[in-house]
């Protein structure tokens, strides 16, 4: 089910922002409902967690250290960069910095599992990185837009509290609850998660539909590079590191693939709606990308 769900998901995701580029007044009066639904959408990602995939860290340090590292440096250097050599407009280079200082998302473990990669590592990772998100966003978004825009660091970190560190939370409360039921979560809540996505992209596309006739190409040719660019470099960079195949892998999918939903949600809050255009996007493309990413790496793994 969750294998099914991860490839109709780029589907559904195109087809229900297809609608909102149709009928953009269906769902641009919703854009109160995308910070909840981020709240949701971490909710089920925590109950998929338990406190031993945290404690899992302890054992693999280094793996974990190294993923972490390349999360939170590469992506934000490459939405940088990226995003200046394209000329991306103010809005959207404010977005695409912002895809890249938040943590990983939770379709990284998924995609991981189907290239054969470490699955216990991709998801102590994402644990990982979710709560070393809470700090270590709003001060890479500082560090990166403060010469472009004003950066509330305090009231993001408060937000990314909210949304991030209670639901998840929640999540693993709810996970030590039912236990028993844990297959069944584990199935309920990715299920519950693409759902929650889904709507969050078509409200944002909605919301920015003149801005897509503007500069549509140009923000997907940024996402598609930023994307790419941080799946390479995360298997380039953790091989020198002398990471063997398997873990390099799991290492590059969890750096390619961003909590765009999250990234969204607070570009909308902070910066306005036009700057959650490159998360929507991303939260499209990574999925495909991931995918195209899983065969090449299974193939390779297998061999």
């Amino acid at each position: 089910m969750i294998d099914l769900t991860i490839k109709i998901f780029p589907i559904c995701a195109v087809l229900f922002s297809a609608f909102a580029c149709f009928f953009p007044t269906t769902l641009n009066g919703l854009s109160f409902l995308i910070v909840p639904l981020l709240g949701f959408i971490m909710l089920c990602m925590g109950a998929t967690l338990s406190v031993t995939d945290f404690i899992q860290a302890i054992k693999r340090p280094r793996a974990v250290v190294i993923g972490i590292c390349l999360q939170f440096i590469v992506m934000p250097l490459l939405a940088c960069g990226i995003g200046k050599l394209l000329a991306l407009p103010q809005a959207q280079y404010v977005g695409l910095v912002m895809v890249g200082t938040v943590a990983g998302g939770t379709a990284s473990n998924v995609i991981a599992y189907l290239a054969k990669g470490d699955v216990a590592l991709s998801i102590t990772m994402t644990a990982c990185s979710t709560i070393a998100g809470i700090l270590l966003t709003p001060l890479l978004s500082s560090l990166y837009l403060g010469a472009t825009i004003e950066v509330p660091i305090l009231e993001m970190f408060e937000s990314i509290v909210y949304m991030v560190a209670l639901p998840v939370g929640l999540g693993l409360l709810i996970n030590r609850l039912f236990r028993a039921r844990q297959v069944l979560l584990n199935q309920i809540a990715p299920v519950a998660s693409v759902i929650g996505i889904v709507f969050v992209i078509g409200i944002i596309v909605s919301l920015n539909v003149e801005h897509l006739r503007n500069c549509g190409i140009l923000v997907f040719c940024a996402v598609i590079l930023h994307n790419l660019c941080g799946i390479l470099s995360g298997y380039g960079l953790a091989r020198i590191c002398k990471c063997d195949q398997r873990t390099a892998a799991t290492i590059a999918v969890e750096v390619g693939m961003q909590n765009s939903g999250l990234a969204s949600a607070l570009s909308t809050q902070f910066f306005g709606i036009a700057s959650a255009l490159p998360g929507a996007i991303f939260s499209i493309w990574h999925n495909l990308s991931g995918a195209l990413f899983a065969t090449f790496a299974r193939k390779r793994l297998v061999k």
